[in-house]
């Protein structure tokens, strides 16, 4: 193929950048900061060093509008909130105090305030922080930090683009504020948010701003009517103003669908779409709707969100479509890179084979400026670059490294009969219950207890050799009998081991299983200061030998009270990882699925009575349109019940899920049919509780009343009037009551504590029943 170039030159550009640093310098500043180790001069100067840094790197790479404003201290969302003055009434003095101190409260609390709830950002493992808003909301413009960050691009000699979260995702994504009206719609506040967006607009381009890029992705979901309306009014508004820079509004993760003729109608200079998710939906659409004319095009046509090569060949053949379809045609990245590790070259340890088919953020933005050159100067510009990419995409397609027929003969077997329980839940329960003997309201964990800097340095010397194999398990034993001892002695009922082994609750299966490679320096931000190495699915999936059956087995064998077996479920061992996408999702969740169901198998032969599957990503991972919803639910609860259904009645099986919104998918929370779920409610007040009660949810529940998430403490009366709540919506015969989720990044202190709380509101609340049916 020849393209001929461009009329004028396009540019390369990207929505975001990752934050952290090569060696997560920003991590330790933060973190630093937050132990009083940091001073908050010297936290603002590593922010500042790794901004600028930043930059550098993406104007080496070719890149010739850089974005600025992505930099967070924590979440982004959050700093909008701040941006536009909606901090809630509860914060507002910490704020006043001391502003840096007061935005960290907001994300974290402090003992006597609750911070915001944390949810997932859209399909992705990334969590914001939910504005809260009310009807009293009174939003005040603040661009100090959006400013600041532009100057500091300016100053340096880059061209750059600052990025705000658009004005209709922001409302979309806020709830209403505790004691506000549950059916409050934040989108009610548009005319009041407009002209503080107006006024942050103006000082950006006073401050020499020519284009401003308002983040608008919660159009690529279902949007009604009136949001659309809402759309409609924000960008005549936004854009009929006169004092301000370019608009160009940017779409991600998906189809704009109804939303692209809104924008396209809008008196706004630039388009951003997404040309790697939709499925070749919004190319189609733009070209139906005759295009942009007269206005700028950003076609992301580089995955943000996955670390396989780009398609030189296919992508330049829609770039070459979208040409008659805008006025100009820049290219760019589908997303922010803040959903990719940084940098493809670090890893020293991947297999040679696999690495050539690898792109991290710094290979995404150099494939985006060879695309820009490619589309601009015609591809006799980048012969060289396009005859390397057909030799690694070739390599990749023909390798034996990513099939494994055994696999693939098992998977293929697989009948009806392997995804169903041999008994319904109703009388699963009367076995487990009369073998367990467990009292009213149960009390337990989600899995890990803290990992202390003891662990993760016995961890490095194990891998530098100054320990041996040996040594390093007598301290893990170590951490379990004092995990074991702990919960005994603060009387919880089912016990948990603590995970002391493991370095993450996806990598560590995934570096035993065939099929997965782990990364050494692939960090991803998953919120705040919480970063993951998501491993990389390149070929089929196996399980050589058992996983977690050791260390399971030796801590049931030191005490009497039931220990879980602990696993990752095969939709989060998919959405965490970096999948393979040269098959369906579907089949690789199968894959993974059989390999779990082996290791379930073992864990019960072995005399593990309660087996926990844990899946926070199910909600995570839903399609973003509903009509895509049904075939991916089938193959995800599927693939769980896959996992799962090999045991015998008497064995209780659990699973969890946190951190998103579960009111949408509750008939697949019933259709996994486990025996036990434990959910994330603290923050969200319960709210998951209703939800279960107004399906019907039959089976046994344990809504989180401990916020691991923040370093307070709750006490003992906060967790029984969360209980108390809880049993509004839930028979005490089915309610558990156990932490949001693993305690893997608390304390030792903090946790002690809480744990200690939720055990005295368990008993207190059971007090309470025993009187109420005497």
């Amino acid at each position: 193929m020849t393209a001929k170039p461009a009329a004028a030159a396009a540019r390369a550009t990207v929505y975001g950048y990752p934050r952290q640093g090569q060696n997560r310098e920003l991590k330790k500043a933060v973190e630093g900061y937050w132990k009083g180790r940091v001073s908050a001069d010297a936290l603002r100067e590593t922010a500042a060093d790794l901004r600028r840094s930043n930059w550098r790197q993406l104007a080496d790479s070719g890149i010739h509008e850089v974005p600025s404003g992505d930099f967070s201290y924590y979440d982004h969302v959050l700093d909008t909130s701040v941006m536009v003055g909606a901090v809630p009434e509860r914060h507002r003095a910490a704020v006043e105090a001391d502003a840096l101190d007061g935005y960290f409260a907001m994300a974290r609390g402090t003992q006597d305030i609750a911070p915001l709830e944390m949810t997932k950002w859209f399909d992705t493992n990334y969590h914001y922080l939910v504005p809260e808003l009310g009807p009293d909301t009174v939003f005040t413009a603040d661009s100090t930090k959006q400013v600041a960050e532009l100057a500091e691009a300016l100053a340096v000699g880059h061209s750059a683009r600052p990025v705000l979260v658009g004005p209709v995702t922001y409302l979309l994504l806020a709830k209403a504020a505790p004691g506000v009206a549950a059916d409050f719609e934040p989108l009610t506040l548009l005319d009041r948010l407009l002209p503080v967006y107006a006024e942050v607009l103006a000082d950006l381009r006073a401050a020499g701003a020519e284009w401003v890029q308002l983040d608008e992705p919660a159009l690529v979901a279902d949007r009604t009517p009136a949001e659309l309306n809402a759309a409609t009014r924000a960008y005549r508004d936004l854009g009929g103003a006169t004092d301000r820079p370019k608009l160009l509004v940017a779409s991600y993760f998906g189809r704009l669908g109804d939303a692209l003729s809104v924008l396209a109608k809008a008196p706004v200079e630039g388009l951003a779409l997404d040309f790697t998710e939709s499925g070749g939906a919004n190319l189609d659409d733009l070209a139906a709707a005759g295009g942009l004319p007269g206005k700028r095009l950003v076609a992301g046509v580089v995955n943000g969100r996955n670390i396989w090569i780009n398609d030189y060949e296919k992508s330049l053949a829609t770039l070459g479509t979208l040409l008659g379809l805008a006025d100009h045609v820049d290219v760019s990245a589908s997303c922010s890179l803040l959903h990719v590790p940084l940098d493809a070259t670090a890893e020293s340890g991947i297999d040679p084979r696999i690495a050539r088919w690898l792109a991290f953020a710094r290979q995404k933005t150099q494939e985006t400026a060879v695309l820009a050159r490619g589309l601009g100067q015609g591809t006799d510009a980048i012969a060289a670059e396009l005859a390397a990419n057909r030799a690694d995409l070739a390599s990749r397609a023909g390798s034996a490294i990513t099939r494994d027929p055994a696999v693939r003969a098992r998977t293929a077997a697989i009948t009806d009969a392997d995804g169903r329980r041999s008994q319904p839940y109703a009388e699963r329960t009367v076995a487990q219950r009369a073998h367990l003997g467990l009292p009213l309201l149960p009390t337990t964990t989600i899995g890990s207890f803290p990992q202390t800097d003891e662990l993760r340095t016995a961890r490095a010397d194990l891998r530098t050799g100054r320990i041996d194999t040996a040594g390093y398990e007598e301290r893990i034993k170590d951490e379990i009998r004092e995990v074991l001892s702990f919960q005994e002695k603060a009387g919880i009922d089912v016990l948990v081991h603590g995970e002391p082994e493991r370095n993450d609750m996806v990598q560590y299966f995934a570096e035993q299983l065939t099929g997965y490679l782990a990364t050494q320096h692939g960090w991803v931000q998953s919120y705040g200061t919480r970063y993951v190495r998501p491993p990389v699915l390149a070929g089929d999936i196996s399980r050589p030998e058992p996983m977690t059956v050791r260390w399971t087995t030796y801590a049931q064998s030191l005490t009497e009270r039931p220990v879980k077996g602990m696993l990752t479920g095969p939709v989060t061992m998919l959405a965490w990882s970096f999948v393979r996408d040269d098959q369906p999702l579907g089949d690789t969740a199968r894959q993974v699925a059989l390999a779990l169901r082996d290791e379930v198998n073992d864990l019960e032969a072995a005399g593990t009575s309660v087996i926990q599957v844990d899946e926070p990503a199910l909600r995570e991972t839903l399609p973003l349109r509903a009509a895509d919803h049904a075939a991916y639910l089938a193959w995800a609860t599927e693939s769980f019940r896959l996992t799962t259904s090999g045991v015998r009645p008497g064995t209780q099986i659990h699973t969890h899920m946190c951190y998103a919104e579960f009111g949408d998918i509750v008939q697949a929370i019933d259709d996994l049919d486990a025996d036990v779920i434990s959910l994330e409610a603290a923050r969200s007040h319960m709210q998951v509780a209703g939800e279960l009660a107004a399906h019907g949810y039959p089976r046994e529940a344990g809504p989180g009343v401990y916020d691991i998430h923040s370093p307070r403490v709750p006490s003992a009366e906060e967790a029984a009037a969360l209980l108390r709540k809880g049993l509004k919506a839930i028979p005490a015969e089915r309610l558990w009551v156990n932490p949001d989720c693993g305690l893997k990044t608390r304390g030792w202190p903090e946790t002690r504590a809480s744990l200690e709380n939720l055990v005295t509101a368990a008993r207190e609340i059971r007090t309470e029943l025993a009187a109420r049916d005497s």
